[in-house]
C-alpha cells in the first residue's frame, strides 16, 4: 500500500480519544483512521507508571500490526507517563496531546492563571505545568485530579447530577482562584463540556485539547508528505479491549456517525 494512503492511528483509554478523532476527521476529512480504545482496562490514571507504560506499548503495537503511518496518543495520562519512550521505540511519527494543549492555554488566557484538570497520574506528573511554563514563565498554574470525571465519561452519564455534583466539588478550588482558562487535561474531559461549563461559567475559557493536535496531526502529514491525496471515502475502523455497546453507545452520541465495523481485541494476545 502507498504510504499516503495508510490510516492514522489513534490511541486512547477508552472512549475519550474520540474527542481527538472527531477533529481529525473534520480537519483532515480524507484520512483514513484506525482507533482503539483500551475499554477493558481503563482508567489508566490511578495505575502505576510501568503499568501505563506496558499498557501504551501493547495498545501501539497493535496500531503497527494495522499497518499505520502515524500514532496519535489521545491519551493525557499516557502522553504525560511515557510518551518519549514510544517516540523512541516506534518507527512512525508519535505525537501526544499534552503540548497542543499548553499551546492552547498560554494563547488563550488573559489574566495568567490557568487551571488544569486531569487524571492522577496526568497532574501528578507535572507536565502539563512544564509544558505551559517552558512556554510563557509568567503563568500561573492550578492542577486538579478530577479522577472520578473517566468512569462517568465511559458510563455515558455526562450531563446529569451526578456529573454535575462531582464536577462542582472538583472545580470549586479553581474557581476561587480567579482562572480565565481551564484545561480539559484528559481527552475524556470534552464529553463533559456542557457541566463543565455550567460550573465554570462564561467567563472561563475550557481548553479542548483536540483542535490543536488535530492542526499538530496535519502538520505532520504535510511536513512528511504523508497527507492522504487519492480521492474516494475514507475508511474508519474501530477497535475495543470489551465491552463494544457502551463504547458505541456513548461514541455515537458524540460523533454523530456511525461506529462500524467494531472489533474486540486482546492487546495482550495481539502483539505476543
Amino acid at each position: 500500500m502507498e504510504v499516503r494512503e495508510k490510516p492514522i492511528g489513534i490511541f486512547d483509554s477508552g472512549v475519550g480519544g474520540l474527542t481527538v478523532a472527531k477533529e481529525i476527521m473534520r480537519l483532515l476529512p480524507d484520512e483514513n483512521i484506525v482507533y482503539f480504545g483500551d475499554t477493558a482496562r481503563v482508567p489508566y490514571g490511578s495505575k502505576s507508571k510501568e503499568t501505563i507504560t506496558r499498557f501504551a506499548f501493547e495498545g501501539v503495537r497493535f496500531l503497527m500490526k494495522q499497518d499505520v503511518k502515524m500514532i496519535v496518543i489521545a491519551c493525557n495520562t499516557v502522553s504525560a507517563t511515557c510518551l518519549e519512550e514510544l517516540q523512541r521505540e516506534i518507527p512512525v511519527p508519535v505525537i501526544g496531546v499534552i503540548e497542543p494543549g499548553a499551546r492552547a492555554a498560554v494563547k488563550a488566557t488573559e489574566n495568567g492563571l490557568i487551571g488544569v484538570i486531569g487524571t492522577e497520574r496526568t497532574v501528578n506528573s507535572g507536565a502539563y505545568i512544564r509544558a505551559i511554563e517552558s512556554l510563557n514563565g509568567g503563568v500561573k498554574v492550578f492542577s486538579k485530579a478530577c479522577p472520578l470525571f473517566v468512569p462517568l465519561v465511559e458510563e455515558g452519564w455526562l450531563d446529569n447530577e451526578v456529573a454535575y455534583f462531582a464536577a462542582r466539588i472538583y472545580l470549586e478550588p479553581l474557581k476561587k482562584e480567579g482562572i480565565d482558562t481551564l484545561v480539559l487535561g484528559c481527552t475524556h474531559y470534552p464529553l463533559l463540556k456542557p457541566t463543565l461549563k455550567k460550573v465554570m461559567g462564561d467567563k472561563v475559557f475550557l481548553v479542548d485539547s483536540a483542535l490543536e493536535t488535530a492542526r499538530e496531526v496535519e502538520k505532520i502529514l504535510c511536513e512528511k508528505s504523508l497527507k492522504r491525496t487519492k480521492e474516494g471515502d475514507p475508511t474508519y475502523r474501530f477497535f475495543v479491549s470489551d465491552n463494544p455497546d457502551k463504547f458505541i453507545k456513548v461514541g455515537e452520541r458524540f460523533l454523530k456517525r456511525p461506529i462500524d465495523p467494531i472489533s474486540v481485541i486482546d492487546p495482550e494476545i495481539e502483539t505476543l
